[in-house]
């Protein structure tokens, strides 16, 4: 099939090179000219396993293209999938569709007989319906579908490509027939295929990120009463999880969620159940929220109560700048979060990340980011594990003692190997973890100085 792909962020980018990957012709439409430039190039503005790849392999192919003309765009397919963004918006917590609005009003008076529009953009529900009302004016012989993405950053391509369910919303056999056809590949995989009606599709994405980001918030409840009996809320986690009708993905007491999906959407969601009227239905996504927001602050008051209260002029190493390990993302980044208010509350904030530093830096230029885990940790009286990367996993905990002033850690996603730590003389405190005998003794000897880190935590 001959299709578009309007928008070129990190869905869309995904989303073109994977269809141009499986045998289509794709034309990859996006205001910013450096950006298609660089698209057109071969080469992906994000960083996502195995995009640089299967990007550059689709260019070479001849089946993906790249544009600025909505002209050419509409001259090209007549089946256009809608990627652009969806934030929250400025003066209240409803998501803003100011771009999924200007791409529909220019798109629509260009588009062939026969077009079909399909929003994977995540939009309050109703707003598909309200875009095909639109449709029937000013393109009465196109239609509009809803089709969402469930895309985890770190592992966007494996989730395109191999992806645990589609599904699409609807208003004619038309229309799923030409999806079906897109996802020829994925369906003869075995897939499983849901078509439904416009509003149902709009609704799984964002029911869908509700429920991971509430059972996210319980277990960091959890870890709040585990912290006031002096309870192990990471072994209460497993116990939890080994129920099949429960399970342990998404049951990790932490840190907490970020990124440009989760806080956003539950925010939308709720605003827009508020104007249907099923405000009440939803109200403990509120406390979702405010339960997520909490974990930053706790963390905070923990750094300080380990440093005895104060923080002015306190050297503190951060690992982790990007809002989950396997992205360079840094929207909403709890770990940033954290180094933020710890720098305004005086402390001397020194932050590493394995490949989100430019990101960072660029959103938060006042803060201290250095290029190796010893440079972090130099005379360091206390270090925060932020972003659970594996290469923090890697540290040789032994060898970073001989670096820091004070052998002391908060692992504030409570996945580093604590027996470890302890044995190479470290003092290592979690979220929601007891905090009696849990201090070692500096045993590590400057002669005999092992390699710090392995990969790209060095």
């Amino acid at each position: 099939m001959r299709m578009t792909v309007i928008g070129t962020g990190y869905v869309g980018t995904v989303h073109a090179a994977c269809m141009a990957d499986i045998g289509h012709e794709v034309l990859g439409i996006d205001i910013d000219a450096a950006r298609i430039a660089m698209l057109a190039a071969g080469r992906a503005p994000i960083r996502e396993t195995g995009l640089d790849t299967l990007l550059a392999r689709a260019v070479a192919s001849g089946r993906l293209h790249f544009t600025t003309s909505m002209d050419e765009g509409a001259a090209f397919a007549r089946t256009h999938f809608l990627c652009v963004g969806t934030p929250q918006r400025h003066d209240s917590e409803a998501a803003d569709l100011r771009y999924v609005d200007a791409v529909v009003d220019s798109l629509a008076p260009r588009l062939q007989p026969g077009s079909l529009l399909v929003g994977k953009s995540t939009v309050p529900v109703g707003t598909a319906a309200r875009i095909g009302a639109g449709l029937t004016e000013t393109a009465p012989d196109s239609d509009v579908a809803w089709n969402p993405e469930f895309l985890r950053e770190g592992s966007a391509v494996a989730d395109t490509m191999r992806p645990d369910r589609l599904v699409v919303g609807v208003g004619s056999a038309e229309a799923e027939e030409t999806l079906r056809t897109v996802y020829a590949p994925m369906i003869r995989a075995g897939v499983p295929f849901f078509s439904t009606d416009l509003a149902t599709a709009e609704l799984v994405k964002v029911a869908s990120n509700s429920f991971l980001a509430t059972k996210i918030s319980f277990i960091n409840a959890m870890s709040e009463v585990c912290a006031a009996v002096n309870a192990d809320a990471t072994v209460l986690a497993r116990a939890m999880g080994a129920d099949s009708r429960i399970g342990e993905r998404f049951l990790e007491p932490g840190l907490g969620f970020g990124g440009s999906c989760f806080p956003k959407d539950i925010r939308a969601f709720a605003a827009r159940a508020e104007e249907l009227g099923a405000g009440p239905a939803v109200g403990f996504l509120h406390e979702v929220d405010r339960i997520n927001t909490r974990q930053r602050l706790r963390t905070v008051a923990f750094a300080r109560h380990l440093l005895g209260d104060s923080l002015t002029d306190r050297r503190v190493a951060v690992f982790g700048a990007a809002f989950k390990p396997g992205s360079d993302d840094v929207r909403d980044s709890p770990a940033l979060a954290v180094a933020t208010a710890l720098d305004q509350q005086g402390a001397d904030v020194r932050i590493h990340d394995p490949q989100a530093l430019d990101n960072a830096r660029a959103a938060f230029p006042d803060l201290a980011y250095v290029p190796t885990v010893p440079d972090a940790c130099e005379n360091a009286e206390l270090v925060l594990h932020l972003t659970a990367w594996p290469e923090y996993r890697q540290i040789d905990p032994a060898a970073l003692a001989l670096v820091v002033r004070e052998p002391l850690l908060l692992d504030a996603r409570n996945s580093l190997d604590e027996a470890v730590w302890q044995r190479a003389g470290w003092a290592i405190h979690g979220l929601g973890r007891p905090q009696t005998h849990r201090h070692g003794s500096t045993t590590a000897d400057s002669s005999d100085r092992p390699v710090l880190v392995a990969g790209g935590a060095s």
